[in-house]
């Protein structure tokens, strides 16, 4: 199982990027995904999950209305879309699944909101 982000970088308050993740080595379409974030001496944090058929999505309070998570089977890739960012917003955003009861992280990537 591997998990790899991409996408993230240094972005001017109000902002946009979209953060992608690529999964490999399990059965892609039939698990949730999900986004977290962890900010420097802040507990990691969920951002964003989508359903394995993208029937449902939920997302942070925080972060609502400015994401919008989305899936593509076929590429087995998860997309985390960010607008109007904000300082606050600057962390490592991961790439998370449980698969077969194990939990799958990718390595991370950066993102820093800043004039």
């Amino acid at each position: 199982v591997r998990l790899v982000e991409s996408g993230g970088g240094l972005v001017q308050p109000g902002g946009s990027l979209r953060l992608s993740c690529a999964a490999s080595g399990f059965t892609f379409s039939s698990y949730g995904m999900s986004w977290y974030r962890q900010a420097p001496g802040k507990e990691r944090e969920l951002v964003a999950t989508i359903s394995s058929a993208a029937a449902s999505t939920n997302y942070a309070d925080s972060m609502k209305g400015r994401i919008t998570i989305s899936r593509d089977n076929a590429k087995k890739m998860v997309y985390l879309q960010m607008n109007s960012l904000k300082p606050e917003d600057t962390a490592k955003y991961y790439c998370y699944s449980k698969v077969l009861g194990f939990e799958r992280w990718g390595q991370g990537t950066q993102v820093t909101v800043s004039s």
